[in-house]
């Protein structure tokens, strides 16, 4: 009695194996036997997954646009990477003159003697606020011999006398629209409180508080600046 074939039970090597290995396929599945035969070699049918995985852009993750592509070769770590560099800052033109810098704000002044004008540096500091021209001609004092590592002295000799130059101008406006309408009183309120505003000024430098008029920043910087210490002998 002749045993019967699996599946398994097949050669190779027997030139009949693809015929006898489609018996045995068609008699376990009991399903008919196709014209190309269950055994042998078949052309699978790429399925679309297969076709996505082919394509590196289909299945690609969100990239900026100025990555190199997924499909590029790796840049040779020999090879510089070729870029612009950035531009060059644009820096703003230069002053003709550097700002003097201002003195310290809580730091009071000392009784130390100043060089050049031989006063001690309360004095030198407050003088050029007092009224009645006293102040004017410290002030021209204080900037012509005063060196300027005196910054505290110097700052407060050129603010005193732009605020005389300031107050001068006023006190002439008032006196031409007095001339004119006959009535000196807007110049005698001016005259009083630029009086009183001197005094308080004159205080407050010899408390050595911060005393600084922001309207006459500008001048004060071109008084100092413009005015050159004598040099000393």
């Amino acid at each position: 009695m002749e045993t019967k074939k699996t599946k398994y039970d097949t050669n190779p090597l027997d030139p009949d194996f693809v015929r006898q290995t489609d018996e045995v396929w068609g008699e376990d599945d009991q399903k008919p036997e196709t014209q190309e035969g269950r055994g042998a070699t078949k052309q699978v049918t790429p399925s679309p997954s297969d076709n996505a995985r082919s394509n590196v852009y289909s299945e690609a993750p969100t990239r900026r646009i100025d990555d190199p592509p997924l499909d590029a070769p790796y840049p040779s770590v020999f090879v510089p990477p070729s870029y612009t560099p950035p531009p060059a800052p644009i820096r703003p033109p230069q002053p003709l003159y550097q700002q003097a810098p201002h003195p310290p704000a809580s730091q009071q002044p000392s009784s130390r003697t100043v060089p050049g004008i031989g006063l001690p540096e309360k004095w030198a500091a407050m003088l050029p606020y007092a009224p009645f021209y006293i102040g004017v001609v410290v002030s021209l004092l204080d900037l012509l011999l005063v060196p300027r590592q005196e910054v505290r002295v110097r700052f407060h000799a050129a603010q005193g006398l732009s605020l005389h130059i300031a107050m001068l101008a006023i006190q002439t406006i008032f006196g031409v629209i007095g001339s004119l309408t006959d009535s000196s009183l807007g110049g005698s309120l001016f005259s009083l409180a630029s009086t009183i505003f001197l005094i308080i000024s004159m205080v407050r430098v010899w408390k050595g508080e911060p005393h600084r008029i922001a309207p006459l920043a500008d001048p004060s910087q071109w008084f100092n600046q413009r005015i050159e210490p004598r040099k000393s002998q």
